[in-house]
């Protein structure tokens, strides 16, 4: 006899099941998986093109926000074939040889699978992955600079807008004139600039950290740059590091595995001037508050996706 709760569906002509819909992922709101997955085909048109041909490490709950997560970089056992897959060596958090097979979303079918898996986050590098003529898949240089911005209490998300639009101008003495802030679904934010591919990841690297020593330098009692922890309260820290080839970001309008259904979403320099301004005026935003604005405002992350 079918199993009462799975649910046989075609999306994009591929036929998966999905289960357990009125499963409560966030507890504190009683968000569902239905809810989770009607998200992520929702935003699927924005998403895509922000995942597009890049390894996707992601983040499970599959008992809620209110249990146990575990990040998870290998494709798991029973993934549809459909579903392309790229193996990289040497490039994961412990180097040397490590060998992982990643997943590449490329349809919203890719992304219901996953959902459904309760894989909340998506997380992915600032390159993106390329075949070599023997068919291995190699990171290429990367096509986008990200600095994250990661207050430290009471820090918030008023000293992040500030900070980002020092940033901002930092990064445009650099000729990167396009950025586009995005609050992270967390704590901070996290600015985006398109690159031409020319620089490597050591490269972006370099230019991230200058810019943040910089800035430490100019306004010590608002910026960090060192990684010390004890050195954050109350200061903004501009995590450089982002730009290694090894680590991976929050994916723009991925969800968030919060108390509530924060997503990392792309903001307007208006919003983030006001909330330099004014300290009540920035929040992180939910899933009903990113498709809202999908609708009225389109993809505001598209200047660095599409470029």
């Amino acid at each position: 006899m079918p199993d009462q709760d799975q649910l046989l569906v075609e999306v994009d002509g591929q036929r998966l099941r999905v289960s357990n819909l009125d499963k409560v992922l966030y507890p504190q709101t009683e968000t569902t998986k239905g809810e989770v997955l009607n998200y992520y085909a929702r935003v699927a048109a924005a998403l895509l093109p922000v995942l597009a041909d890049r390894p996707v490490t992601r983040v499970r709950w599959p008992h809620g926000t209110g249990d146990m997560s575990f990040f998870e970089k290998n494709i798991p056992g029973g993934t549809p074939r459909w579903i392309e897959r790229a193996t990289i060596v040497g490039h994961g958090s412990r180097g040397g040889g490590e060998k992982v097979t990643y997943p590449l979303l490329r349809g919203v079918a890719d992304l219901t699978y996953f959902a459904n898996l309760a894989s909340l986050e998506l997380h992915v590098p600032q390159w993106r992955v390329g075949e070599e003529e023997d068919g291995r898949s190699e990171p290429q240089h990367p096509d986008r600079l990200v600095v994250d911005l990661d207050p430290g209490a009471p820090a918030g998300l008023h000293e992040c807008a500030r900070v980002a639009l020092l940033v901002r101008e930092e990064l445009a003495r650099e000729g990167l004139e396009t950025v586009v802030p995005v609050t992270s679904g967390s704590k901070g934010m996290q600015l985006y600039a398109p690159l031409d591919g020319s620089r490597s990841s050591d490269d972006a690297r370099e230019l991230a950290r200058g810019i943040a020593e910089r800035l430490q330098k100019a306004e010590p009692k608002l910026v960090v740059w060192r990684m010390t922890k004890s050195l954050r309260p109350g200061k903004v820290f501009l995590d450089w590091s982002q730009n290694v080839a090894a680590k991976t970001t929050i994916a723009p309008y991925s969800l968030r595995g919060k108390d509530r259904p924060t997503a990392a979403a792309p903001r307007t320099w208006d919003e983030v001037e006001t909330g330099a301004d004014d300290p009540e005026s920035l929040r992180q935003l939910d899933l009903d508050d990113v498709l809202e604005r999908l609708a009225d405002q389109g993809d505001l992350f598209a200047p660095i996706s599409a470029a």
